[in-house]
């Protein structure tokens, strides 16, 4: 191969430029714009809500998700350990306490430990959840790398110990449920918030950018009025809250736009080349494609191969480079958020299968413009690289 094939790239191939150049015509490229106003629209029609905000990142909408839900310093909040950092850092932004919890064999958080928490190492009393001091507030989920959470199972636990959830569902735009009691509802729609990221690696971008939605639209019209500094008065610096500077910008979203118009054929791009691969593995002795959710149809943004380390001994880093080498753009799944620096003194309850996996997971390239040939020769050089090592 004559060049590196990228893990996850923009695709940009339709009206990206004629949108941009538009809003740069225009001269709206910050924080006002119709380019805005459009694509909270669209991408409410497609998840089929009433109502969506658009911010400048995925971690700002978790951020004034947790916000709106009454996160307060103090308080605690129950997170995965198996997810990227971002998923998190935003529960300190609020001088809250983070709860580590396990993953399931869909990366996901565990409902089952989840629940095992709240019965047995909690206390609920007066309509509240309490941890030690800490009245735990809410709970975030993450939908990883395009795959459903167990939201009934979760949901059913939140709804018994009066959390809310927030649902960061930035890996996830264009996952939902096919059966059960949420058919039909996208990644993001079912908890209390519902929290999107447009970053570059994302199965559509604005560059940076984000979106954020509720199960109350009111909700989201406050957190639109909050991301843009809570201002109240359209010709005098007036602000009766205290406000962030999250709202996304005009010239973004014309990048958006165009975005959402390809989102459909992204998905099914994604869902063709995940079942290439999976056919390429299939029977492979030293490790699978990891499947998604049964009862969802998955955007499948990111996929993973799972090594089999009773064969291969090989450390991660060590696969990485001989892959990159050979042209193949790969990583490892997260370092586990309850073992990095700053989450050392945290709680973690139960934490098995997220280790597990954070040293069996190896993600693969993905993008929607990666072709047969590359695929094909992605899975040639990961099957060399595995086998060199045995």
């Amino acid at each position: 191969m004559d060049h590196m094939i990228p893990l996850s790239v923009p695709n940009f191939e339709g009206n990206e430029k004629k949108y941009a150049n538009e809003a740069i015509d225009a001269t709206w490229v910050s924080t006002g714009g119709a380019y805005i106003t459009e694509l909270e629209k669209k991408i409410a029609s497609f998840l089929n809500v009433e109502n969506v905000a658009a911010c400048q990142s995925g971690t700002a909408a978790i951020h004034l998700g947790l916000r709106e839900a009454g996160v307060l310093p103090g308080d605690a909040v129950i997170v995965p350990t198996l997810t990227f950092i971002a998923a998190v850092n935003p529960v300190k932004y609020q001088f809250a306490e983070p709860i580590f919890m396990d993953a399931d064999d869909s990366l996901c958080m565990d409902p089952i430990k989840l629940r095992e928490f709240c019965e047995n190492e909690c206390e609920f009393k007066d309509g509240k959840l309490f941890f030690n001091e800490h009245h735990v507030k809410a709970i975030v989920v993450v939908h990883v790398f395009g795959n459903m959470v167990d939201m009934e199972a979760i949901m059913d636990v939140a709804e018994k110990y009066n959390l809310k959830v927030i649902e960061d569902a930035t890996e996830a735009l264009g996952t939902k449920f096919t059966t059960g009691r949420y058919a039909g509802k996208f990644a993001g729609t079912i908890g209390d918030f519902g929290a999107y990221s447009f970053n570059g690696n994302k199965i559509i971008t604005t560059g940076g950018g984000g979106a954020l939605t509720a199960k109350n639209p009111r909700d989201v019209d406050h957190l639109r009025y909050i991301s843009t500094q809570a201002k109240d008065d359209p010709h005098y610096y007036i602000h009766n809250e205290v406000g962030f500077n999250y709202r996304m910008t005009n010239l973004q979203a014309a990048l958006g736009v165009a975005q959402m118009e390809e989102l459909p054929e992204f998905i099914k791009r994604k869902q063709k080349n995940h079942e290439e691969y999976n056919r390429l593995f299939g029977g492979y002795e030293l490790g699978y494609i990891l499947p998604y959710r049964e009862g969802t149809e998955s955007n499948k943004w990111l996929y993973s191969f799972v090594i089999d380390r009773t064969k291969v001994k090989a450390p991660m880093r060590e696969i990485i480079t001989a892959l990159e080498k050979r042209k193949v753009q790969t990583r490892a799944i997260w370092g586990l958020i309850n073992e990095q620096k700053p989450y050392q003194g945290a709680y973690a309850y139960k934490i098995e299968k997220a280790k597990y996996y954070s040293e069996r997971v190896l993600n693969i390239p993905c993008s929607t413009n990666i072709t047969d040939d590359e695929i094909r020769y992605v899975v040639e050089q990961v099957k060399e690289v595995l086998e060199r090592t045995i």
